[in-house]
């Protein structure tokens, strides 16, 4: 299938950054949001990340302009839909939300279309099976930011045709990124394998065995990745990590139950850099800083 346009639902952090890769790539992107509010922070937010990748040497200059006029924006689900080869699904990990998505592009959307999501965990048959375009349906797990992360996890399911699969990896080949296939399945790949390394670094922390930082430096230095676990969670959200693994231990087991002190800190509001306090502090911009 030839896509020439995508729609992005939700224009929140993970939203914003595919619609950025969208773009990037050459495809005329719909950016929707319920939140006109939104939609403006998330546009400034994609011209800030393309002129960043100017500076560092990413991208080529020109690119931005040329990026940055194919991408529109949307505050209707079925207008942002109506023209798009391929819709891809950017919103909270609630299936509810999913399933009414769903059931919305299957309704509305162009004959052929292929409907993506971006859940990092649930499974995709759980929305999709709903629909009567199941072998139009796949997952595409982007990563945080999307204009760094250089990894799509593609999550087939039991009746993703070869063509989508193959459509979706063009997608994002030109992106720039680089595809795992994975067949469906809980978590996926990297989901479940980070779930277990920040648990047990709670539990370790819980402990007493090292400090934050300790066991942050550690994994840095002796197992070479790029962010210590809790320097992530803080990232991520430590309360978007606390439903990730309640998900993970309902489906896959005991192995899964999350730590206390994650909760703890989740029911204290300490979710991370976007509450300005999580495993670790980030000092919040003043009132006069904000508006500047």
């Amino acid at each position: 299938m030839d896509v020439k346009t995508i729609a992005v639902i939700g224009a929140g952090t993970m939203g914003r950054g595919i619609a950025y890769a969208a773009a990037f790539g050459g495809y005329k992107t719909v950016l929707e949001d319920i939140s006109s509010r939104v939609l403006e922070q998330a546009v400034a937010w994609i011209r800030q990340s393309f002129e960043e990748g100017v500076a560092r040497g990413k991208v080529e200059a020109g690119v931005p302009e040329k990026a940055l006029a194919l991408i529109s924006t949307a505050t209707d689900v079925k207008d942002a839909i109506r023209n798009a080869e391929l819709i891809i699904e950017a919103v909270p990990e609630e299936l509810e939300m999913k399933l009414e998505l769903f059931t919305i592009f299957d309704k509305f959307a162009k004959t052929g279309a292929i409907f993506a999501s971006n859940t990092s965990s649930l499974s995709i048959t759980d929305f999709t099976d709903i629909t009567v375009s199941r072998e139009r349906c796949i997952g595409m797990h982007f990563f945080n930011p999307v204009p760094k992360m250089k990894l799509i996890e593609l999550v087939r399911t039991p009746h993703t045709s070869e063509e989508t699969v193959v459509t979706c990896r063009e997608v994002a080949r030109r992106m720039g990124k680089e595809v795992v296939l994975v067949n469906e399945a809980p978590g996926f790949i990297t989901t479940r394998v980070n779930a277990l390394i920040g648990n047990e670094a709670f539990n370790m922390l819980e402990a007493g065995i090292a400090t934050a930082e300790d066991i942050d430096k550690a994994l840095k230095l002796g197992l070479n990745h790029p962010m210590g676990p809790f320097e992530l969670v803080d990232l991520v959200g430590l309360d978007v990590r606390l439903n990730i693994l309640e998900y993970l231990h309902s489906t896959l087991g005991e192995k899964y139950r999350p730590n206390e002190l994650l909760r703890k800190y989740v029911k204290e509001g300490r979710l991370g850099r976007k509450s300005g306090r999580g495993v670790y502090e980030y000092p919040q911009p003043k009132a006069a800083e904000k508006k500047a």
